[in-house]
């Protein structure tokens, strides 16, 4: 008995160090391509606030990551970032007088330009993670966005 367990024992280790690789890294990361168009003006800056936890999704200071473009005379902009695969949801502002915040009105609608990723367009309420989110898995992915004025 002891030799037949043995025997199965490493027949297993046999089988499991011949077993294949698996083809990607789930926890790998690739290059997506932000298209931001119809920029209000070609030289305010441009802020990109990219979210990977929908809990944390528009909360202050819950973005994974910010990135800040001059648009250079541009009335789009093209921005390649490298993201971890997952979920991920970007939120857009441009920043009309440059004071480094999004203005909003009294009852707290933003009067600077901003936009979401699948080009959501909240109505009474600020759009939730979900509907936003858009799948990184592997390379070439491209995320178009257009600015609401």
């Amino acid at each position: 008995m002891k030799i037949l367990t043995l025997a199965c024992v490493m027949g297993g280790c046999s089988l499991l160090a011949t077993a294949p690789a698996v083809a990607e890294n789930p926890t790998g990361t690739s290059s997506v391509t932000v298209v931001v168009s119809a920029l209000a003006s070609p030289q305010s800056v441009v802020k990109l606030y990219f979210y990977n936890l929908r809990d944390k999704f528009l909360k202050p200071q819950g973005y994974a990551f910010k990135k800040v473009v001059q648009p250079g005379g541009q009335r789009q902009i093209t921005l390649p970032v490298d993201l971890p695969h997952g979920e991920w949801a970007v939120a857009i502002t441009q920043d009309m007088n440059n004071n480094d915040k999004l203005d909003k009105n009294f009852v707290g609608i933003p009067t600077e330009p901003f936009a979401f990723s699948n080009n959501v367009r909240p109505t009474l309420a600020p759009p939730d993670f979900n509907e936003c989110k858009f799948v990184v898995a592997g390379p070439g992915k491209v995320v178009s966005i257009v600015l609401t004025k």
